[in-house]
């Protein structure tokens, strides 16, 4: 049975990195000690042993441990050797063209599949999706192709922002963005806000935390759904 939490981020405005998800993260991942990281998402101005250890640092907190995948010459043992994996953010162009380079997208969907515990952020979350089509990254890489991990029926657009009637910006909004995808695309789009999760268990997705999500459905219009709300009919 797949247990999977899709944040939306790993900060929220005044909190340390993980922290408003620390509750959630010791029960989540009580089964394990050591978490596998992938850092992959980062494409520079910090290396991935220096990710991983500001992450190893957040989970030590909540006495767990940060193991760069890395770090391992079989990466793909190492995935399937596994009891906990944790993906974060940075670009997720970046993150899907590496997992792809590496022969990591099979191994990661058979373990999550199988049950092992599998947080993502940010662009960990993306990959969650049918595909990354409704990142906000900038296409710095070409991947392979688009196709990401398919756990869940829909795609993700973590950070998802409201437009500001005070601002003075005037280019497309999220909401304009995602709406231009549904002129070629079906899948439907779960804007998640700041410090928004999705709580998958098997077939269950439940959204997590105080804030709304907004909803985006092709040919429909969008709306707002509350927290503690079952998104199982999104397909």
């Amino acid at each position: 049975m797949k247990k999977i939490i899709i944040a939306s981020s790993s900060n929220v405005y005044g909190s340390g990195f993980l922290e408003y998800l620390f509750e959630e993260l010791e029960t989540f991942f009580e089964v394990a000690e050591d978490i596998l990281f992938i850092p992959y998402a980062r494409p520079g101005g910090i290396s991935h042993d220096d990710y991983t250890e500001k992450v190893n640092h957040a989970f030590r907190k909540i006495e767990k441990n940060v193991i760069g995948i890395h770090t391992f010459e079989n990466q793909k043992q190492a995935i399937k050797n596994a009891k906990a994996i944790f993906t974060g953010g940075g670009n997720t162009f970046v993150l899907i063209n590496q997992l792809y380079k590496r022969h990591l997208i099979e191994p990661l969907k058979t373990s999550i599949s199988k049950g092992i515990p599998y947080l993502g952020t940010s662009a960990g979350s993306n990959i969650c999706g049918l595909n990354i089509m409704t990142t906000n990254d900038m296409p710095i890489v070409y991947p392979p192709n688009f196709n990401a991990l398919g756990l869940v029926h829909f795609n993700i657009n973590p950070h998802y922002l409201d437009p500001n009637p005070k601002g003075k910006h005037m280019g497309e909004t999220r909401e304009v963005r995602i709406k231009e995808f549904h002129q070629y695309n079906t899948i439907p789009v779960v804007g998640l806000r700041e410090g928004s999760w999705l709580r998958v268990n098997g077939e269950s997705v439940v959204l997590q935390g105080n804030l709304k999500a907004r909803i985006f459905e092709c040919d429909k219009d969008p709306y707002e759904i509350d927290p503690n709300t079952e998104l199982t009919h999104l397909r």
